[in-house]
């Protein structure tokens, strides 16, 4: 099968999708905007050819780019994994005549108030929420939603840009922070605990499924930065508490029309045991999820994702041995990384369930924790039982320590 598959080099997960397409017998051709010589040579070996784009954002134009390519008719798939370029990547497929998500299929995956009207008409669970752009008329939700409340961007990915408002005063302070922010979604505040339904389907069907909790929520970890993030991977799917964020990811994706892929779905758990849906991708998580999930049983979801799109089966593993988090670090001070501190000790006491280290190098600038999760490195933790992980994976987040000025 020839695929035609959109950033092949960035995110960064990109090209570990790319490997999973070439080992099910896949022929992959990248569309980026980068120079090949710019892609990473793992990257570049594994495709059948490139097809570079002034822009990647210009419809028009890339659609036009790829017609003019030599050998266009012979794509069969068009993949997009990474959130902006969805839509992109639909008007590829219908101006090619492929199969795969349609451009009114793929915008509840991407406009964040249609998500929710969809949801809503098939009688789910979802915030009070409006769209909301102008200052006018997100003082105007809030007063019909009701505080505390969600500012999010309504074609947003993650928690980035989300904020949480408790009242009025409050609102005025935050709504300077969106100027950028072309329409937001203005949502009522659920209080509960965060987790993920994460699935690979083919043809409709359910063939894998994961579920996530994040420690803490994300927005209180988007707001401390102090705070080590942790997303773990569940081993128990069966847990009681957990049944009716599965039940409402399954309705989800039957109210949705989902066919074939990875999808992602962050819900929320009340301290009532109620599950109401946060949002929903149809691609992958990102911040290095997929790893946690692989560790968790021994699998390879690049390659099953791969396996899925292009034959339209899943044979890889899908049995669950460890509850497994990765734990993101934040250095202290600014500037540049000047020691790690805690890392031997950690190893010595947990070596068997560290089971990944990326740290930042000494001598590295400090990232922006602010503009990615990951921050200055993460490890990856893992175990059967889950209140031993729970206990390393704190261990990493008070005894791990980056320094930088």
């Amino acid at each position: 099968m020839n695929v035609l598959f959109f950033s092949p080099g960035y995110p960064a997960e990109m090209p570990l999708f790319v490997r999973g397409l070439t080992e099910v017998g896949a022929r992959v051709y990248g569309l980026g905007d980068q120079p090949a010589e710019a892609l990473a040579e793992g990257v570049r070996r594994r495709l059948s050819g490139y097809i570079r784009v002034d822009s990647l954002w210009d419809e028009e134009a890339v659609v036009r780019r790829v017609r003019s390519e030599p050998g266009h008719e012979t794509i069969e798939r068009v993949e997009c994994l990474w959130e902006p370029g969805m839509l992109v990547a639909a008007r590829l497929r219908e101006a090619l005549g492929l199969a795969g998500m349609t451009v009114e299929q793929t915008i509840p995956f991407r406009d964040k108030t249609a998500m929710k009207r969809a949801l809503e008409r098939a009688g789910l669970r979802c915030p009070r929420h409006a769209r909301a752009d102008s200052f006018g008329a997100c003082r105007e939700a809030a007063e019909r939603i009701g505080y505390p409340l969600i500012l999010k961007p309504v074609a947003g990915a993650g928690s980035a840009d989300t904020y949480r408002v408790d009242g009025p005063d409050e609102l005025e302070r935050m709504l300077p922070l969106l100027r950028h922010v072309p329409e937001v979604s203005v949502e009522e505040f659920i209080d509960g605990e965060e987790f993920t339904f994460d699935t690979i389907c083919h043809g409709g069907e359910i063939a894998y499924v994961n579920m996530c909790w994040y420690r803490p929520r994300p927005l209180i970890a988007r707001s401390l930065e102090w705070v080590s993030p942790q997303t773990v991977a569940l081993r128990d799917l069966g847990a009681e508490h957990l049944q009716a964020g599965a039940e409402l990811g399954r309705k989800v994706l039957q109210a949705l029309g989902f066919r074939t892929g990875f999808t992602h779905m962050e819900w929320f758990r009340t301290p009532k045991g109620e599950a109401v849906f946060g949002e929903i991708g149809a691609r992958p998580p990102g911040a290095r999820t997929v790893d946690i999930m692989n560790f968790a049983g021994d699998t390879d979801l690049f390659r099953g994702w791969g396996e899925a799109v292009c034959h339209h089966r899943f044979s890889e593993p899908t049995h669950r041995l460890y509850n497994v988090a990765i734990i993101c670090k934040r250095a202290q001070g600014q500037g540049r990384i000047r020691r790690i501190e805690g890392l031997g000790s950690l190893l010595a006491r947990y070596g068997p369930s560290i089971v990944s280290v990326d740290l930042l190098p000494i001598g590295a600038p400090r990232r922006d924790w602010k503009q990615t999760l990951l921050s200055d490195g993460w490890l990856i933790v893992r175990h059967p039982d889950l209140e031993t992980m729970m206990r390393i994976a704190d261990a990493v987040g008070t005894d791990l320590q980056l320094h930088a000025a």
